[in-house]
């Protein structure tokens, strides 16, 4: 299995695709595509059989990218105070 560091390399930010959004390995397919795709039910087969030059470790990288985004984050919760 390839390591975290590894993966992360292929996701590539370029200002000139997709107004710098996050993309695989320098070429014109978003993360955010292939998160859709997963959160869609898409399966791995199905992802790369649309893509042929995508790799399973492209797929990874983007779980590995999204991971590391919410890896931190925290949700407070909001306590609204009861008015009588």
């Amino acid at each position: 299995m390839t390591d975290e560091r590894t993966l992360l390399d292929r996701i590539t930010v370029n200002p000139r695709i997709f107004g710098g959004k996050p993309i695989i390995r320098g070429r014109r397919l978003a993360v955010e595509h292939v998160l859709g795709m997963l959160a869609a039910g898409d399966t791995l087969e199905t992802i790369l059989s649309g893509y042929p030059w995508l790799e399973p470790d492209d797929v990874r990288a983007c779980i590995a990218y999204a991971h590391r985004l919410v890896e931190h984050e925290r949700v407070e919760p909001l306590i609204a105070e009861a008015t009588a």
